[in-house]
């Protein structure tokens, strides 16, 4: 027991290390700051949908609900793409950074593993990730809750696979970072992010045209990269019961909306997800095991 708490010590001391440095850089307060004033600016758009008219007379409260459970699609596809943006640009140059300052040198001087250095910072930004992803999600939704009365049918697991895309593209920067520049790495992740996007919507298309080779390129950019599967999930679990079943209704054509979800994800997918995490994580450790410093 002894050496195992001796043995987490470098590991929590460099995650602490890794969410100080993030803490105190521009970028971590300006989005913080960004983030708050966006909550308030939605939180009083959705109050004004109280005030829609249909022929001269105000639209009732289901209807004000049923279209504030669509709007929250939306801006939560926002904190979606700055969350995934956000986990890139501080992973991408995690490791990269104090290669090519010099830094790394001397902490690995000291008797530190790079297993340590690695996962040290990858726990270090995912605590960042996940309190962004329950503290900017659990505002938004009171505000929702607060100026609507909606409240998604699952918002734990809204929060979890929002977080979870997060720390997919984190992982992916910090591989990036073991081997490429910042800059460089970042920019790859997002590339390889945005095309997830463009093929989960590709894959729908071709589920709803019956076209094999579509499904099949939809389906290999979610093994190649887990984002759409999650992003489908946190639609899932925003939609009402009455959208849900219209779009389970509609067939395969749901599938080739971004921002519609008949189903669940299935567990086979989120199984591949957390091993596509898993995976890419031992990858990084080896890289930067191997790589001369």
């Amino acid at each position: 027991m002894t050496g195992a708490v001796a043995g987490a010590v470098p590991i929590l001391t460099f995650a602490r290390l890794t969410i100080w440095e993030a803490a105190r850089r521009r970028l971590l307060i300006a989005l913080v700051l960004l983030t708050l004033a966006i909550i308030v600016a939605t939180s009083f758009g959705f109050s004004r949908l109280w005030t829609i008219t249909n022929g001269g007379v105000p639209i009732g409260e289901v209807e004000v609900r049923l279209i504030a459970s669509q709007l929250l699609v939306v801006v939560t596809f926002m904190f979606a793409f700055v969350l995934a943006l956000s986990s890139v640009m501080v992973a991408a140059p995690s490791i990269s950074g104090d290669v090519e300052s010099g830094l790394v040198l001397s902490l690995l001087a000291r008797p530190v593993r790079r297993f340590d250095v690695t996962l040290g910072k990858w726990l270090g930004l995912a605590v960042l990730v996940v309190c962004y992803a329950a503290g900017a999600g659990g505002l938004e939704l009171l505000g929702v809750d607060l100026t609507t009365g909606y409240v998604p049918p699952h918002p734990v697991e809204l929060v979890l696979y929002v977080a979870g895309e997060g720390l997919v593209l984190l992982t992916l920067g910090l591989l990036l970072s073991t081997r490429m520049a910042g800059m460089t790495g970042g920019i790859i992740a997002l590339v390889v992010y945005l095309a997830a996007w463009i093929g989960g919507i590709v894959g729908g298309v071709g589920e709803a045209l019956n076209a094999d080779s579509l499904t099949y390129t939809g389906l290999a950019t979610k093994l190649l990269i887990p984002t759409d599967v999650l992003w489908r999930g946190a639609v899932y679990a925003m939609e009402p019961a009455s959208v849900a079943a219209a779009a389970k209704a509609a067939g395969p054509a749901a599938a080739a909306n971004p921002f519609w979800a008949a189903d669940p994800p299935p567990p086979a997918l989120l199984a591949w997800a957390l091993f596509w995490v898993l995976a890419l994580f031992t990858l990084a450790w080896w890289s930067f095991r191997s790589r001369e410093v």
